[in-house]
């Protein structure tokens, strides 16, 4: 979706400050948010995946987006969707404790959240085409960076069939997911004008479903 989460980032915001020696965790409560989410994913997915995650975390209202921290944003979705499932009552995530008196979840199955997909769907391009994003504007969660759409790029690798993660504008994953990712080269100048430094390139992997021929 074009909202004020990018998967290339945004302008405006200043360059991206690197931290020295930075940690995994900057604080404790992190590395249990992470886990929170990594133990709890298939039973409050309730059998959706990663992309919906992506979907919900899109979702928050731009300003608590920018409040928030990385780790915040995570707790206020994972929380959020296990309430919204049944998995806690308020009072047990008010307190951190479990409600002795309630059933335990029953864990679901989940379908692959990602990876590599059983398909032997033939490639639609090959290494050294030449193609062009489609200037696509989903409703949904997408992984095309808004600054490379309709933009012309070269081919370098096939990384085979993956997954898509893109959903719908209910967060829902989309059927037709198997498709082929390409890495792509982008000249800099292509992509940032005058701005870009002459022979730079960006590589950006890229579904067949986001690209056409150029």
């Amino acid at each position: 979706m074009n909202s004020i989460h990018d998967m290339g980032g945004m302008d405006g915001f200043g360059p991206v400050e690197a931290e020295v020696d930075e940690p995994v965790f900057h604080e404790p409560w992190e590395g249990r948010v992470f886990g929170l989410f990594t133990g709890l994913l298939n039973p409050w997915n309730r059998g959706r995946n990663f992309p919906w995650f992506r979907f919900a975390l899109e979702s928050l209202p731009p300003s608590e987006y920018l409040r928030m921290s990385y780790y915040e944003r995570w707790f206020e979705v994972v929380s959020s969707n296990l309430l919204r499932a049944g998995l806690v009552s308020t009072d047990e995530l008010a307190s951190g404790y479990r409600d002795p008196s309630q059933p335990l979840p029953v864990q679901l199955a989940t379908p692959n959240a990602g990876g590599i997909a059983a398909s032997t769907a033939e490639a639609g391009f090959a290494v050294s085409d030449e193609v062009r994003v489609r200037n696509l504007h989903p409703r949904g969660h997408t992984r095309v960076p808004r600054y490379v759409r309709d933009k012309r790029g070269i081919v370098v690798t096939d990384n085979g069939v993956w997954a898509l993660q893109d959903t719908d504008e209910r967060g829902q994953r989309l059927v037709d997911f198997q498709h082929h990712v390409y890495t792509v080269r982008f000249e800099a100048q292509e992509l940032w004008g005058e701005r870009g430094v002459q022979h730079d390139g960006v590589y950006v992997d890229l579904w067949e479903k986001y690209i056409e021929p150029a």
